[in-house]
């Protein structure tokens, strides 16, 4: 009855500790409110869902952090990142769901931010939201899209995210191949890295480092978030009342956040997080329908995939696993590849004069995923026999993948042809092989979980 009466009273002290260490922290969280008379929302669902959006503020960074990371020029004030983060009710899952910032949207009527007029509903490319109306239009917008009722809203800049990182003193990436991109400077060899705050953020804002672009590096996002998950949850920090306090003081002193995410919701989650591993957490990306839909005015944006996409936020709405909503059977029978088909990018020529074969190569290969642009077109000389795989030599990886699809095709190095790759029909096309990646990927509507993103 003593040792019964003891572990009680340090429980109960424990929790005092836990809410008294951290009830001071609501002071420093800078608040918005996106939730703003707003009218006709989704319903209600099961669980917590927080938007997250990642912004591209950068008003405290130093200038040798802006000259050693590549972080010049004038913000866009528009959101790099958004996610919507689903914790399940039983606070044993956390579904995390990438919407593509050039993703086609339609605002719901508001009033512009920055010129104070009025707008009616609008097409818009998703990251724009922010800087028409700020956290409350990104919110209303995503929810016209989703019709998931987001309950909370976390802003985080380069600066937050940069400080998150070094206060959890670095998180463990590996890498299968060398990643290199010149824009952010972000330059990592093959194998594992624990990359600190400026190194970290290379990481999850490259997108020229292949021809996935902004699609591979919100796969790298969610890689991070994963491993950020899993760094949390083993170092100790949460079961550690002063350093829970330390960290998330480091972490919210600057966000922003709603007005409802307070000290109970620190607890909860923190509670929540502590029996979390990599294998509760699971990533996806809003299955896309036409990678390149032209919109007047907007040029060239995402459009989702209505039917996928609806499974998916079901799934959302109702609690319930993603790999459920999204998840289809492997063909094995696919050849292996480095590079996901659903990140390459590929313009069809008819390098004959065989009429439609174009079109049929065209067709073939976006039937098996390739990005192509649906448009193929002739060459200029119209005498190929041996069908020709046309790269820069930046993205030798996906010329690879794409070659491995067109059997008996030829591999031609083409400095400064962008991330566009370029495939010229010969005579002997005869059909395209069905290819998919090695690793653990994510398809259009794949979903993956956390320990299957992480270093082995």
């Amino acid at each position: 009855m003593r040792a019964t009466t003891t572990l009680s009273v340090v429980l109960l002290a424990a929790a005092g500790i836990g809410h008294s260490v951290v009830a001071g922290l609501d002071a420093d969280i800078a608040r918005v409110d996106p939730f703003k008379d707003m009218k006709n929302r989704p319903r209600a669902g099961h669980g917590m869902n927080v938007l997250l959006v990642g912004t591209d503020g950068r008003d405290n960074i130093t200038e040798t952090e802006r000259r050693r990371y590549r972080l010049g020029g004038a913000p866009c004030h528009c959101t790099d990142t958004i996610m919507i983060v689903h914790i399940s009710e039983d606070r044993e899952r956390a579904s995390v769901v990438s919407l593509p910032r050039d993703s086609y949207a339609e605002t719901p009527p508001h009033t512009d931010q920055v010129t104070g007029k009025e707008h009616s509903g609008h097409p818009i490319k998703i990251n724009s939201a922010y800087a028409e109306g700020g956290p409350q239009l990104t919110v209303r917008t995503v929810e016209n899209m989703t019709h998931v009722k987001i309950d909370h809203y976390l802003e985080v800049d380069f600066t937050s995210f940069m400080k998150t990182v070094d206060v959890l003193d670095g998180v463990r990436i590996c890498t299968s191949e060398h990643l290199k991109d010149r824009y952010t400077g972000l330059d990592l060899e093959p194998g594992a890295h624990t990359l600190k705050g400026g190194q970290a953020l290379q990481y999850v804002r490259s997108r020229h480092t292949d021809a996935s672009s902004d699609l591979g590096r919100m796969k790298r996002q969610q890689r991070f978030l994963a491993a950020l998950v899993d760094r949390a949850t083993s170092s100790g920090v949460l079961l550690n009342p002063l350093r829970f306090r330390d960290v998330t003081r480091a972490v919210l002193g600057s966000v922003r956040a709603d007005r409802g995410f307070g000290t109970d919701e620190l607890l909860d989650l923190g509670r929540a997080m502590r029996t979390f591993s990599p294998s509760s957490s699971e990533f996806t990306t809003v299955p896309i329908g036409e990678m390149q839909y032209v919109v007047k005015g907007l040029g060239s944006t995402l459009k989702w995939d209505t039917v996928k996409a609806q499974r998916l936020f079901r799934a959302l709405r109702d609690d319930e696993p993603l790999a459920a909503a999204g998840a289809r059977p492997r063909d094995d029978r696919a050849a292996r590849v480095d590079v996901a088909p659903q990140q390459i990018h590929v313009q069809v020529e008819n390098g004959t004069r065989t009429a439609g074969l174009g079109r049929r190569v065209d067709a073939a290969l976006a039937a098996t995923g390739f990005r192509t642009t649906r448009q193929p077109v002739s060459a200029a000389a119209p005498s190929t026999r041996r069908t020709v795989v046309a790269y820069d030599p930046r993205w030798d990886r996906s010329a690879k993948s794409l070659a491995t699809a067109l059997p008996g095709s030829e591999l031609r190095a083409v400095k400064g042809l962008g991330p566009t790759l370029k495939v010229i029909a010969g005579t002997d096309f005869h059909k395209v092989r069905k290819v998919r990646a090695a690793q653990v990927e994510q398809g259009e509507s794949g979903v993956v979980r956390g320990d299957e993103v992480g270093c082995s």
